[in-house]
């Protein structure tokens, strides 16, 4: 049985190489994530109406890692307790911590 990318060149990501992309992704990454064709994500992002925020900067598309995460359904969760790890906040300068 054929899986859906059999003829494409590039694979989906996995849920692993997702969780370990940076803060924003190129298009491609984010329709790969998504399993989209290029066409279709690139089309979808001009119309405005691509899953999750991009960002455009000239001709470039940008994607927020952590919109895509969510679209996905994927919690960045830490692999030991299972749970979302707490994110610090940084004390305001001038101010007591």
């Amino acid at each position: 049985m054929a899986t859906p990318n059999a003829g494409r060149g590039s694979q989906a990501l996995t849920r692993a190489e997702i969780l370990a992309l940076p803060a924003a992704i190129d298009l491609d990454t984010a329709n790969r994530a998504l399993v989209l064709g290029r066409s279709t994500g690139y089309a979808l992002a001009k119309r405005g109406q691509y899953p999750c925020r991009v960002l455009r900067f000239g001709n470039a598309y940008r994607v927020i890692t952590a919109d895509l995460l969510s679209v996905l359904g994927i919690g960045c969760t830490d692999e030991k307790t299972g749970s979302t790890p707490a994110i610090a906040a940084a004390p305001v300068k001038g101010h007591a911590a």
